[in-house]
């Protein structure tokens, strides 16, 4: 395409479509895919200027100019969530199956706000903001009515889809919904433009949209087979449960509690803890049977299949994954598939399993295997898989953020385990019982109760931290957690006195309205313009929102900050000590995530995914895994003395080595 000189800066833009494809199914890859997708409006402005609004729904030509800057990195272009303009965007251009607008000049709105503490929608943001241009109330109907499909009626002449003459003012306040969004977007540039994020973070956004415009493979195959066996064996399960139960409708929560009730076992839940709690504290036969085929018809990895087959584009790439700087710390999240938490696969005969679903081989696999929706479950990652003449290296970090503790901390004994490359457990297990410890050895019973205190005691908790990270499951009793919270506490000091610097630094800041420096290693809790930043030496600033000192219930001051609790709600959020730690030590090592990201990608590796501490690389066959690890393994020069270290296997699927 030919490109146009100009002399614009910045475009800030907002779509309206129409596809029958489920967005928030498959995504903005597969929605604009689709064969009746369509961009109904354009709005746009070019550096602040008045908003234009091109009804393309209806035959207006989109200016060359607005067409000449998509392409040049020069302009930057802005929306709220810019990954759904891009793409569209893309398709309006006719750009073919995997190939879409260089994400390189492209800002996001919504990443923005993420970054200043505010991850909530477009409405959410700018009522948080108190903007004067407010995201209209009346957009939701308006989408439902002219963006998606509709139910053919006798009243609507029996049509699927609202087109703009059917409600002529509805489309009229249509086109002022999608100028209203533009102004918003706008003014939310407008109310940050004194705290902008920092260009090292805008490449790192780059390098994530390009590893999901890559997508990775999925083995559509063995995914609808998966499906398909799944509903055969359940199928058979609710038959067995109905002739035990006698209940209609056994998948139905309401009538299998009803049956439950009635025969002597009271339930509040059918969830997966629930049935758990059930199946060890019931005795009866009867009742045991019914929980224990309800455990195996309410898996839910089947639900990850479906996910992948309907999100897949006609080359069988799944795309659009991940979600950047998802919260402040700016972690990353997963979407759709759900990556981040698929289940670990633990069968030792994975390959054989996976090739006897592939296969559609359910005789095989009834003779073979006691619990199917389990292997189903187990073989979830195995549907990801390299391209022809390719493989993949799947690289992780060993303990990053232990590592990343212990530095930050400068808990020596932890330090010197990393560094001689010992086993983290055994290693706290034996400072915490003044014992050697070795893993399948001497003391080895003890180690255990090392990883359980590693997993759950590092950002202050007690009791309650070790019982959620399942100290009970894993064999422990009530009476012995109270002295492995004492113990892990006592061996390590330096990290106990880190959360009080940090508490306290965090209060002086807050109540005093002053910077604090934690000289060693150059972080610095700074109060400014109602605002809790913790500055990190890899240039990120951690936000919390109007922070305040207040008398808590037991009469101690606590912090509180603005924030998005677990329920999506904008409300004031209690902080500690070790809720400062957690935050730092996480940001510290999702950028050292992205640090390792950058590297391979300059190094020419193509990764097609990345799960919390590891990345994904699909790789020609030939490709050295000690090379991987060793660009993974590299120290950012804001963290010097970090010690890191990268392990590495390579698989012709994905799976958890």
């Amino acid at each position: 395409m030919t490109m146009m000189t100009s002399y614009h800066k910045n475009l800030s833009i907002d779509l309206e479509t129409y596809s029958s494809v489920n967005l928030s199914k498959s995504g903005v890859y597969v929605y604009s895919e689709a064969p009746d997708f369509q961009i109904l409006l354009i709005g746009y402005s070019f550096d602040g200027g008045p908003v234009i609004v091109i009804d393309v729904a209806n035959g207006e030509k989109v200016p060359d100019e607005f067409i000449a800057a998509l392409e040049d990195e020069s302009i930057t272009k802005w929306a709220f969530n810019t990954s759904f303009e891009r793409i569209c965007l893309s398709r309006f251009l006719g750009y073919p199956t995997g190939k879409y607008i260089n994400p390189r000049g492209w800002k996001d709105t919504m990443i923005w706000s993420n970054v200043m503490g505010i991850n909530l929608s477009l409405k959410g943001v700018g009522a948080v903001l108190k903007l004067d241009e407010q995201k209209m109330e009346e957009g939701k109907e308006l989408i439902k009515y002219f963006c998606v499909p509709c139910k053919p009626t006798k009243a609507n002449g029996g049509r699927t889809r609202n087109l703009p003459h059917h409600a002529p003012d509805k489309y009229k306040l249509f086109i002022e919904y999608n100028r209203r969004d533009v102004e918003v977007e706008m003014s939310i540039q407008d109310k940050f433009k004194n705290y902008p994020v920092p260009d090292f973070i805008w490449n790192e956004y780059w390098e994530s949209e390009a590893i999901n415009d890559r997508g990775a493979l999925i083995d559509v195959e063995l995914a609808t087979n998966a499906i398909s066996i799944n509903e055969k064996v359940t199928s058979e399960l609710f038959e067995q449960m109905k002739v035990i139960t006698n209940v209609d409708n056994p998948n139905s929560v309401s009538q299998l509690k009803d049956w439950l009730t009635s025969n002597g076992c009271e339930v509040d839940s059918l969830g997966k803890k629930a049935i758990k709690e059930l199946k060890k504290n019931n005795n009866d036969d009867l009742v045991g049977s019914v929980i224990e085929l309800r455990e195996l018809t309410c898996k839910s990895s089947i639900k990850k299949y479906e996910a992948m087959t309907a999100s897949v584009s006609e080359d069988n790439r799944a795309r659009g994954l991940f979600s950047f700087a998802s919260c402040k710390t700016l972690r990353f999240a997963s979407k759709r598939i759900q990556l981040q938490n698929l289940k670990r696969n633990e069968l030792p005969d994975l390959k054989e399993a996976r090739e006897l679903v592939k296969t559609n081989n359910l005789e095989a696999l009834e003779l073979l295997y006691d619990d199917i929706p389990d292997v189903l479950s187990q073989l979830v990652r195995t549907a990801i898989i390299p391209k022809k003449g390719c493989k993949f290296i799947v690289s992780d970090f060993s303990s990053i953020e232990a590592r990343v503790l212990a530095y930050l901390a400068n808990e020596e004994w932890r330090i010197n385990a990393f560094k001689e490359g010992k086993d983290i457990y055994c290693e706290s297990a034996s400072q915490m019982f003044g014992v050697p410890v070795e893993k399948h050895g001497i003391n080895g019973d003890l180690r255990q109760k090392g990883k359980i205190a590693e997993l759950a005691l590092g950002y202050s908790g007690g009791v309650g931290a070790l019982t959620a990270m399942g100290a009970i499951d894993m064999g422990l009793t009530e009476d012995e957690l109270p002295e492995i919270v004492t113990r892990w506490r006592q061996a390590s000091p330096n990290i106990t006195r880190f959360w009080k610097q940090c508490g306290d630094a965090a209060f002086k800041a807050v109540r005093e309205k002053t910077t604090v420096l934690l000289a060693d290693k150059s972080i610095a809790f700074r109060y400014q313009s109602g605002m809790l930043f913790i500055d990190l030496p890899s240039g990120h600033s951690i936000v919390y929102v109007k922070p305040r000192i207040e008398i808590n219930e037991l009469g101690k001051e606590e912090i509180t900050y603005e924030g998005v609790n677990m329920a999506k709600k904008w409300t004031r959020i209690k902080v500690y000590s070790g809720k400062f730690v957690e935050n730092i030590v996480q940001s510290y090592a999702r950028h050292i995530l992205t640090f390792a990201i950058h590297n391979l990608t300059q190094a020419g590796y193509n990764i097609v995914g990345h799960i919390h501490d590891e990345c994904i690389i699909e790789c020609p066959i030939d490709t050295q895994m000690e090379t991987i690890s060793e660009i993974m393994g590299r120290t950012p020069e804001w963290a010097p003395g970090l010690l890191l270290r990268a392990d590495a296997y390579e698989t012709d699927f994905y799976k958890k080595d």
